[in-house]
Order: structure tokens, then sequence, then C-alpha cells
């Protein structure tokens, strides 16, 4: 049984979707000609500028959670959702580009697993393996589960068969074409996305009567409903709402070590997703300045994805109902409205034709790179690292482009099922933080750890690496939501603040077991660790011969400089 459509398309819409689809179609046509080897279709041949990564990097993370995740956390939380740009994005972003992309790209490993089977050995690297791997199944499921929202909010579709549609779409280029079709795909998915959002705050703006007209109405429906106090929704410190704590200082502290430094460096600087299209560019010094320059675009999306979902809470009857703690039939997924359709309501009451159907390619747009991303990601991972590694070892090069090309169907077909846990939570970031404290955070914590200290053993890697996981997951079933309705609710933790003491609790175990058990365990001779080790590792491995020669804005650090300046007057402004 069909269900009524949300957003009422009219013919121009669907030529505009219709013809942004045959450019990613095309474009992974296109790809697939340069497509000879392994190498080829993992790391597009580490031939790509640092331009075109750098807004592939921060495209393939502007996907599902960052669009519709953060308008829900704009509607729900306000103002401190900025958070997760400025505080949780930001300076792990330079970290990764200054320190960690040298060795990443100069190693010449093909993933991060990788990396890790050079300093730590087979167990740690199968543990990072396996644990990735089931990450990106699980994160392909939300932005594939949000794209499925979309088409069944356009058509009318039952949610499954638009999951199904849904998944197609994305399968086709990436089998095509491998990373250099899903990058050259996310460069056009960024603009796209821009030219999507952008207009929706600016209309938005200009109906509530500008930012003094929103902060006035936020005020009233704080008064008259009894949700957050508007100076909690209106300042982005100290955030307790976001984190769920009573205490300010408890709360800053969740923010700056929970979300500023266990999330946010274990998630920029670990995870293969961003890290592969950096290691896709053409030089240390390209791949450095990737994520810096992802940086820049970076820290302006709040005001196209966080704003308006401040604005549809007291503009959209429906969201505003949902926050004064109504419930409203109907919503993306047929169950009643969430926070999650916050978005495309306000999509709904303000675009015309035409304007819609830019705003709805946006939207496809960045799910499809979300999504595009995990797969990608999840394909290298299982045959670089899994199949070569543990299965099927000393194969024909041929051999593992097949598994690849097979592992990116599979992922896509799980991810259909992976879509329903995802659909079981009313906001989806409280979904993907938990899932990155359980895979993200012990990760940094035995990454830093292992790169900066060189007595770090190998068995201290798998170790910490295995109970900070499982410490970070006995947090959030014992949480009130963090396991959703599997959750015992013995510790009081709620919302988003059980991923941030998680992912604390999982960073601090695997830092203290990894210390105690190197101590009594013997590590690699120095020898073994160049390229590894930060004391052991030369400086001039780690830069290009000619970097000095550089002007300053292809240079990393005075580039890095720039942005971690703005970030740091817009947390004053804020």
């Amino acid at each position: 049984m069909y269900s009524l459509t949300l957003i009422q398309a009219s013919w121009i819409d669907y030529v505009i979707i219709a013809a942004y689809f045959v450019f990613v179609l095309g474009i992974g046509l296109l790809a697939s000609r340069g497509v000879s080897d392994s190498v080829d279709f993992f790391l597009s041949g580490r031939s790509l500028p640092a331009w075109v990564t750098g807004l592939a990097f921060i495209s393939a993370n502007l996907g599902a959670v960052e669009i519709m995740g953060m308008s829900a956390n704009g509607a729900q939380y306000g103002l401190p959702s900025v958070h997760y740009f400025w505080i949780g994005a930001i300076p792990a972003m330079l970290f990764l580009g200054i320190v960690m992309m040298p060795f990443y790209y100069g190693s010449k490993v093909r993933s991060v697993p990788e990396f890790m089977l050079r300093r730590f050995g087979p167990g740690a690297h199968l543990v990072n393996s396996i644990s990735f791997a089931i990450a990106q199944l699980l994160i392909a499921g939300i932005n594939l589960y949000l794209l499925g929202a979309i088409v069944h909010a356009l058509l009318g579709w039952p949610l499954w068969v638009a999951l199904i549609v849904a998944a197609a779409i994305v399968l086709s280029y990436i089998t095509l074409g491998g990373l250099r079709a899903a990058i050259y795909n996310e460069v056009l998915q960024f603009f796209v996305i821009v030219a999507a959002l952008a207009p929706l705050t600016i209309i938005g703006l200009h109906r509530v009567g500008g930012w003094g007209g929103l902060k006035d109405k936020i005020t009233a429906a704080a008064s008259h409903h009894g949700v957050a106090a508007a100076s909690q929704q209106l300042h982005s410190w100290p955030g307790n709402d976001l984190t769920g704590f009573s205490s300010s200082f408890l709360s800053v502290l969740g923010i700056v070590f929970g979300l500023g430094f266990v999330l946010a460096f274990g998630y920029w600087t670990t995870n293969f997703v961003e890290v592969q299209r950096a290691m896709a560019s053409q030089s240390i010094t390209a791949a450095r300045n990737t994520p810096i320059i992802g940086a820049f675009p970076k820290i302006f999306i709040p005001f196209i994805t966080i704003l308006p979902g401040m604005i549809a809470a007291v503009l959209v009857t429906e969201i505003a109902k949902v926050k004064a703690g109504g419930s409203v039939p109907g919503g993306s997924s047929g169950n009643g409205v969430t926070f999650n359709d916050a978005l495309i309501y306000l999509m709904r009451d303000l675009l015309p034709n035409g304007l819609l159907g830019v705003a709805i390619t946006g939207l496809l747009a960045s799910f499809m790179a979300g999504m595009a991303a995990n797969i990608s990601a999840f394909n290298t991972v299982l045959s670089y690292d899994i199949w070569e590694r543990y299965v099927a070892p000393d194969r024909e090069d041929s051999f593992y482009l097949n598994v690849g090309r097979v592992a990116t169907v599979a992922a896509t077909v799980i991810a259909v099922f992976t879509a329903g846990i995802a659909s079981n939570f009313s906001n989806i970031m409280n979904y993907l933080q938990t899932l990155f404290g359980f895979f993200n955070a012990p990760l940094f914590a035995t990454f830093i750890l292992g790169m900066f200290w060189r007595r770090m053993t190998s068995t201290a890697g798998w170790v910490g690496l295995v109970f900070g996981t499982l410490s970070a997951v006995a947090i959030a079933f014992l949480s009130k939501d963090g396991f959703g309705s599997w959750s015992t609710g013995t510790l009081n933790l709620t919302g988003q603040g059980t991923s941030f003491v998680a992912a604390g609790a999982a960073f601090v175990v695997d830092v203290v077991l990894s210390v105690i058990v190197s101590l009594v365990t013997r590590p690699k001779p120095a020898g073994e660790l160049k390229g590894l080790v930060y004391s052991e590792t030369p400086r001039s491995d780690l830069v290009d011969e000619d970097a000095a020669s550089y002007p300053w804005y292809q240079r990393p650090v005075p580039l890095a400089g720039v942005a971690l300046v703005i970030v740091i007057v817009l947390n004053a402004i804020f």
C-alpha cells in the first residue's frame, strides 16, 4: 500500500533530479575507463590534485548524518550543535593534515588497518579490520535509510522499495569506477548540496525576520511550551541540553574531552573513509593539504545545516509540536514525525517548485556521497586487509579487483538491512555518535600512543582495542538510550552525552591497558619503526623535497593556522 507523499514536486523538479542522476552515472561510466588495476579502483592511482581530494574529503562527510542529523540537532538543541564542527571537527582535521597524513601517505599503505599491521602486527590489524568493516556497514545503513526516506517522501513509495532503489543507484557508479568515480561524484555533490541548502537558510531567515526574529521565536516557544530554555538553544556554551549533563562544568568537559578530543580525533584521524581521499592525492603536500582545504567549507556548514533545523523548529508546525513533547503521525518513515524530518518539512513549506527540485537533488546527493564513501572504504579494507591477508593470499591483482567489486555489491545489500536499525532512532546523531564511541575512540587511543611511544608493543595494540571497545559498548548498554530500547537505564546518561562518556571510557581503558601490557611484553626493535613512530622517522621522509618553496597558501602549516583563527573567532562570537 502506497503512502501519501510529504513533498508535492512538479515536473520541473523531477527533470532536475533526473538530470543529476544522468550526470552521476555518466561520471561512473567515464571513470571506469581509467580502472586497469586494484590501485586505480581502490586509491584512484594516487594521482588527484589537493583541491579535488579536499572537496571530496569534506563531501564524503557531508552525507545523511551531516545534513539530516545536524538539522535534527539544530531543531532539538539549537546552537550547541555547532560543537560538532568547531570543536568536534576542525582541530582534528588540522591535526590529521599536519601530523598524521605524512605517516599514512609516506608509508604507501593502502588503508588505515594496513598501517596498524605494520605498527602492531596481525592481532591489532585483524581486530581493526573487522571492527572497521562492521562500522561501515552500519553507517552506510544510516545514509541509505535517510536516502530512502527522501525517495519515500517524494514519491510515496514504501520505505523498503525506496531503500532498494536508492541502493541500486549508488551501487552502479561505485562498481563501475571505484574510488575515482566516488571522488569525482563527491566534488559534484559538494556544489549541488551547497546550492540546495543555502537558499533554504536564506528564505527561512527572511520568513522569521532575520537572526533577531529567530531568537525571538525560539524564546517565545521556550516560554510557552516548556521546551529547553532559550539561553541553552541560542548560545553554544555550556551545551547542557546537548550533553544531557545538569552540571555546566561536566557539560563543557564532555564537549571538550569526549567530543573535541576523543570522538573528533578518533574519527578524523583514523577513519579510513576520510583518509582514503587524502591517500588518493598526488604528493605528500597534497595529502596533508587535503583535510586542511576541507576544513574551510566545514567551518561554514553549520549555517546551512544547523540553522535550517532551528528555523524548522519555529516555522514548521509538526516539528514545533514534536519539540513541545507532542506526537505527530506521518513523517518520512511513516511511523511518526521526528526531528530527523525537520529539513524535509522545511523544504515542503518554504521552497517553490524548481528550487524544490534543486533542494531534493542536494539531499539525494549528500546521502549518496556518504553511502558511497562508506562502501568504497569497506570494499578496500575487505579486499586488502581481510581477503588478501587472511583468506586468499598471493593471488593475481585482478582477483582482488573482482573481490572489491563483489564486496561493493554485498555491502550495498547488507546496508538495506542495517538501514532498519537506523530507523529506530528519532535523532540519528544519537545512534551515530554511539557507533563512533565503539569503533573510533579506542582506535584513536591505540594510534596516538603507538605513534608517539615507541615502547608500545604489538600485544598491547590488540588488547587495548578489544577492551576499549567493550568498555564503550558496556556504557551504552547501561545508559538510558545508548542502545535505544535495548538499554537498561542503570546509568543516568541520556542523549549525546552517553556517547561522550562511552568514548572517554574507551580511550582511557585503551591507554591504561596498553601501557600496562607494553611494560610486560617485548617491543619491536627501533629499526622496524621507521615511518611508523614519530621519533624514529627522519623529518625529510615526512615532507616533499621542494615543499618549503611553495607559497603560503599551498603549505599545510600556514593554511591550517588561518582555519584555526577563524574557528576561534566563531567560538567567541557564538
